[in-house]
C-alpha cells in the first residue's frame, strides 16, 4: 500500500515549516521530536492544533512538522499555516471554514531593521536640550 501524505508549506517571521499529514490517529512529532518537548508553552501548542480542532481532524492524522529558522512562536505559526495548506490539499471544502478562521493568511509582519544612530528600530536615545 502506498504512503498516502499531504503537504503543506508554512512561514511565518523568518521561520519555515513543512508539513506532512498522514493517517493515523493524531500524533504529532517536530524535527523528530516529541510535540510536547519541541514546544514547551501550552500556547504555543494550541496555536499548532488551531486548524485540526477547527475541522475536527486532529484525531485522523499524524502530524510530521519540519520546523526551521526563527523562534518558537514564529514556528508555531509557520505549522499553523502548513498545517492549514496541508488540510486543504487532503480536503479543498474545509478551505471555507479554514479562511473563516483566518488560517490561510500568511501573517506579513517583519523584524523591522535596527537603524544607524538609534538605540532600535523606533527607540531613539535620550534627546538633551543643553
Amino acid at each position: 500500500m502506498p504512503l498516502v501524505q499531504y503537504l503543506g508549506t508554512g512561514r511565518r517571521k523568518t521561520a519555515v515549516a513543512r508539513v506532512f499529514l498522514r493517517s493515523g490517529k493524531g500524533e504529532i512529532k517536530v524535527n523528530g521530536r516529541a510535540f510536547e518537548d519541541y514546544f514547551p508553552s501550552e500556547a504555543a501548542r494550541a496555536i499548532v492544533r488551531q486548524p485540526l480542532l477547527a475541522t475536527e481532524t486532529a484525531d485522523k492524522f499524524d502530524v510530521i512538522i519540519t520546523a526551521d529558522g526563527g523562534g518558537i512562536s514564529g514556528q508555531a505559526g509557520a505549522a499553523k499555516l502548513g498545517i492549514a495548506r496541508a488540510l486543504i490539499e487532503f480536503n479543498s471544502e474545509l478551505r471555507g471554514k479554514l479562511k473563516e478562521l483566518g488560517f490561510l493568511t500568511r501573517d506579513a509582519r517583519q523584524h523591522e531593521r535596527k537603524k544607524y544612530g538609534q538605540k532600535g528600530a523606533r527607540k531613539r536615545f535620550q534627546f538633551s536640550k543643553r
